[in-house]
């Protein structure tokens, strides 16, 4: 029976834990707490004297500045952050919380172990071994994304870059949309603490994969920081909306595979859906079976997630890929992925593994999963905005309507954005969208100021007005409120 050690952490605190490996890491070696609510990982090898100060500032005056705020506690979610530093038999260790019981496999071969973002970045791996009711649905698959955007914007608006962010050290669970970024003992401070690593493989940017073989000393050596980061966010985004690598095609670079290797993914790096360069296609013939369809980029482009994440795929694999300084900001994919997620529409087919679509601005919206048509009436409403009293702009903004849907603050204000800082009270729904009696309908349910501005009439809390062609609703008469103009999709 292995004991239990009791020490001090270096914060004078006590930590427990049981004196028996229960996993081990690249760098550490995993002991748990006698209840399970923390673990204990001690480094294998000796810190030096940077390392160990680069340990105390992020269990202490990061942590602080991140979670001992106001709206601290929404972070402990979307992060596993070093809590405690701890010395015992002459190693140096840290105490982390254990990952949530969501971040486990509950059923198939994997069941009990750690939900590791391979298995859901990767069409092999889902297609050939994830049972059903752990691959969660598309949607799902884009709120595990805003998370590790909004988290990623997190550490870089607190001057820190992850410098090794990938489907390793990001649990996901696309079953309730989840996500938390872990292995954050090695996070980078730009200019005081260099990177321990120059990440994983897949996610590794191109400029430090080019120069890696430079002196450490040398000014054009890259390492990384916040704007490898952000290839990094890129890459994790495409790989858990369209389960393939955004470079690896069917390009061969050098006979040499390490060669190949570093040249696909370093100076060559070419994206595999670049509109003017079709070197880098994946060739469909020599993919697995369990590649396909994801990995034919004709039957599913990048382009089936809509606009507003199109762009920003454009921007990081073809504007930024070999100009760090174009790359799209963790911040700007939050909210194209928000924004995204107001496009989509349930696919009708019951039987659809994605179940959820992105509606693409045709007449004729099908689901590019499962090739169903959609049958109809399908409101689209386009967001305006007013820049002066009694003026209206568009806004670039559409919100995609379902039975039963709802609508939030966000939709109705424009100062008023989804993310960490929203209101309790700006989170409950204020109306919602019905197909009633062969009609769509908008039902209020907690809004103050809303009106049919076609015959300039209140909608009072509990009233409905109907979604028909070219209907003007102003959602809200407060500073920042918006108009809708209906617009019907028959199919």
């Amino acid at each position: 029976m292995a004991q239990t050690v009791r020490i001090k952490a270096l914060d004078g605190s006590t930590v427990e834990f049981i004196d028996e490996v229960r996993g081990s890491g690249a760098m550490k070696d995993v002991y748990f707490s006698p209840d399970g609510t923390y673990v204990v990982g001690f480094f294998r090898n000796p810190q030096d004297a940077n390392s160990k100060d680069r340990l105390q500032n992020i269990t202490g005056v990061y942590r602080e500045s991140i979670f001992n705020q106001v709206g601290g506690d929404y972070w402990k979610n979307l992060f596993c952050w070093p809590e405690k530093l701890v010395e015992w038999n002459g190693k140096l260790g840290i105490v982390c919380p254990t990952y949530q019981s969501h971040f486990f496999f509950s059923s198939g071969p994997f069941k009990g172990k750690e939900k590791e973002g391979k298995w859901f970045a990767s069409a092999h791996l889902r297609n050939k071994f994830l049972p059903a009711d752990q691959k969660g649905n598309w949607l799902t698959h884009f709120h595990m994304c805003i998370q590790i955007a909004r988290a990623v914007k997190r550490l870089h608006a607190a001057g820190l870059a992850h410098s090794d962010l990938s489907y390793k050290n990001v649990l996901v669970d696309p079953v309730q949309g989840k996500a938390a970024v872990i292995d954050c003992d090695g996070l980078v401070v730009p200019g005081k603490y260099p990177p321990d690593v120059v990440g994983t493989p897949d996610f590794i940017a191109p400029e430090v994969l080019q120069t890696k073989n430079l002196p450490l000393t040398d000014p054009n050596r890259k390492l990384p920081s916040i704007q490898t980061d952000r290839h990094a966010l890129a890459v994790l985004i495409y790989m858990y909306l369209l389960y393939r690598h955004p470079l690896r095609g069917g390009k061969v670079n050098d006979l040499d595979p390490a060669k190949d290797e570093e040249l696909t993914m370093g100076s060559k790096a070419l994206f595999i859906e670049h509109p003017t360069d079709k070197s880098n296609r994946p060739k469909v013939n020599q993919l697995r079976p369990s590649e396909l369809p994801q990995g034919d980029v004709t039957k599913l482009p990048y382009t089936i997630c809509g606009p507003y994440l199109k762009t920003l795929f454009d921007r990081a694999f073809i504007d930024g890929l070999h100009d760090p300084s174009k790359r799209p900001t963790a911040d700007e994919w939050e909210t194209a992925l928000v924004k995204t997620t107001d496009l989509m529409q349930p696919c009708q087919n019951p039987k659809c593994e994605a179940h959820w679509f992105v509606f693409d601005n045709s007449t004729k919206p099908r689901c590019p999963f499962c090739g169903t048509e959609y049958h109809g009436q399908l409101p689209v409403l386009n967001l305006y905005y007013s820049p002066g009293k009694g003026k209206f702009l568009p806004e670039n903004y559409r919100l995609m309507v379902y039975d039963k849907q709802t609508l939030y603050m966000w939709h109705v204000n424009r100062f008023i954005v989804p993310n960490e800082k929203t209101k309790p009270e700006d989170k409950k729904p204020v109306g919602d969208f019905h197909f009633h009696n062969g009609k769509w309908i908008l039902i209020n349910r907690r809004l103050t100021s809303l009106y049919d501005k076609d015959v300039d009439k209140k909608i009072e809390i509990g009233q409905y007005v109907e979604l028909t062609e070219g209907k003007k609703i102003l959602l809200s008469t407060e500073d920042g409120g918006r108009l809708i103009i209906v617009q019907l999709v028959n199919n």
